[in-house]
């Protein structure tokens, strides 16, 4: 009796291959909420500085996606003010002036105070273990010495108190909030050591713990005063190599 023929099956672009063979696996397409949060973590990590272009073809290629999905990501960064789309130039890591700056720190003065009130009426032991989890990765990183680490787990720790709150436009906010933070900390060049202080998150968490919101509201304002107040103008951005961020 004559051998079967393994069956071939036809690709999208008209090729075909034998199945139940064995062949070199194609990589996975990136989602554009993947791609975006992969911009969104490297601004926060300070590994993407202020003004740094993102070339549409690069990220194309480092992503193993495709321009139009690329563009849509910029588009989705761009419109929560992370991306600057410049006509003719392309899309750069947005440099907030200091006047965008200025109005950044006075919403998350109005934003969190309120973030801490809702979150200590919805409190739960849950809620507090995260906090606590939290506060030791962020101490665990200070210990190893891990910048990165450090930047986006203080970035993290803002957003984290929002989405305990349990309010997803407060969440959202906060998201948008904490890069814009992250990338004004990066253009005018605040210490990490000083801006963002592992006690000033402990104290803040005590105080949640405590039910004592008008402390910790005293202690958020404190906090982000702290941070605004440690800025300094450096408006000068070195070129970035993408595809080493993204390795």
């Amino acid at each position: 009796m004559p051998t079967k023929a393994p069956a071939r099956k036809t690709s999208a672009n008209g090729a075909t291959g034998a199945t139940g063979t064995t062949g070199a696996t194609p990589a996975r397409e990136h989602s554009v909420d993947e791609i975006a949060e992969k911009i969104s973590a490297a601004i926060l990590e300070h590994r993407l500085a202020p003004g740094t272009k993102l070339g549409e073809d690069r990220l194309a290629t480092i992503f193993a996606t495709s321009r139009a999905k690329v563009r849509e990501v910029l588009a989705r960064l761009a419109h929560e003010q992370i991306v600057e789309l410049v006509p003719q130039r392309g899309a750069f890591v947005a440099k907030p002036t200091i006047e965008q700056a200025q109005d950044v720190f006075e919403a998350r003065r109005l934003i969190e105070p309120g973030v801490l009130r809702r979150l200590i009426r919805t409190l739960d032991d849950t809620k507090k273990q995260r906090l606590q989890r939290h506060i030791e990765l962020e101490a665990d990183a200070r210990r190893r010495e891990d910048k990165r680490a450090i930047v986006r787990l203080s970035g993290e720790f803002h957003v984290l108190l929002a989405e305990l709150a349990g309010n997803s436009a407060l969440a959202r906010s906060m998201r948008e909030l904490s890069v814009l933070t992250c990338l004004i900390i990066s253009l005018y060049d605040a210490p990490t050591a000083t801006s963002c202080r592992a006690d000033e998150h402990e104290e803040i968490v005590a105080a949640v713990n405590r039910g004592d919101a008008q402390r910790a509201e005293k202690l958020m304002l404190h906090h982000l005063d702290h941070i605004e107040q440690s800025l300094k103008l450096d408006d000068s951005a070195e070129e970035v190599d993408l595809e080493s961020v993204f390795s």
